[in-house]
């Protein structure tokens, strides 16, 4: 595991242990924002044809932050009028999918082919580079931020990866062990959020779609009981607000609600969100009191004049 670029370190690096608790209590619950959303606002935004979206991120400011699987680039769209414009340009070989923005404004994205990256999220300039793992074989595919880690997803490996915010450090290697099922061939891990307590993560494995609880320590995993659902099969992106955990599940086209226990150890469903303009979302972020979702259409053509759009959708 390598940094291959270097910068001076953010503010980040100087917060304290306090700050850094208060940061890992509030992970994954989305975006304390300091303003609702206006009925005004759309609803629905284009993104430029041939995007190939598939994360979203929306930090405390009304600016959602998408990535693209075609080149890496990297587009932010003001939701108050849904205009865009393209933040990083992006580049051969390139691949953002999974995407967190950091209070100090880090964006932290999952770069598929054993790459994580650090932007600059006001010039969209790139910061730092870590190779998690080798290119092939497997796929960094979301990233939350807990305490003071950014944690990674891979899809075809049973490791997590935690990558120091806004300082220099070692890249920590989590192998999932305990309740843990790698089933070969197909996405598992995918979307994570901090638990409600801040001492853990909740990782939904897409195949066959089973929620799990983390330890950060020692990287075992709780299988979390569903009540009034089967299964979370196409769990992709992971919202958590306060003990209410939303799983986007892509290619069902909806977005399933659940009440977590105290512990993290039960989720039982509440509602499921559908909308008639979900073409196989795959992440979601919130603002305010509206949940944004990335389309993906992974069952259209993936071509360069194919057009994709983010919705969003009442909480």
């Amino acid at each position: 595991m390598t940094r291959n670029h270097r910068t001076q370190p953010s503010r980040r690096a100087v917060l304290g242990s306090s700050a850094l608790a208060a940061l890992a209590v509030t992970a994954g619950t989305g975006t304390a924002s300091a303003a609702a959303p206006r009925a005004s606002w759309p609803t629905e935004f284009p993104l430029p044809d041939g995007f190939l979206p598939e994360g979203i991120t929306i930090g405390r400011k009304p600016y959602a932050y998408m990535g693209s699987r075609a080149n890496g680039a990297v587009l932010r769209t003001d939701l108050r009028t849904g205009e865009g414009k393209v933040l990083f340009a992006g580049g051969t070989g390139l691949v953002s999918v999974g995407l967190k923005l950091d209070d100090d404004g880090l964006l932290y994205i999952a770069g598929s082919t054993g790459i994580a990256r650090i932007h600059d999220s006001r010039t969209g300039e790139l910061v730092a580079t870590h190779q998690l793992t080798e290119a092939t074989g497997h796929f960094i595919n979301d990233v939350i931020l807990l305490g003071d880690r950014a944690w990674f997803t891979d899809s075809r490996d049973a490791v997590l990866y935690g990558v120091p915010r806004g300082r220099d450090g070692a890249v920590r290697a989590l192998p999932l062990t305990g309740d843990w099922v790698q089933t070969p061939n197909v996405n598992n891990a995918n979307g994570i959020v901090g638990t409600p307590d801040g001492r853990g993560l909740i990782v939904v494995s897409s195949s066959p779609g089973v929620l799990y609880n983390v330890s950060v320590k020692t990287g075992y995993a709780t299988k979390i009981t569903l009540v009034g659902a089967d299964t979370v099969v196409n769990g992709d992106g992971l919202v958590r607000i306060g003990r209410t955990l939303y799983v986007v599940q892509n290619r069902l086209n909806i977005v399933t609600v659940f009440d977590l226990d105290a512990k993290a150890t039960t989720a039982t469903l509440r509602r499921t969100i559908t909308d008639p303009r979900f073409d196989v979302p795959t992440t979601a972020a919130r603002f305010g009191n509206r949940l944004y979702l990335v389309n993906a259409r992974f069952t259209s053509p993936q071509l360069p004049d194919t057009t994709f759009n983010a919705v969003a959708v009442s909480l």
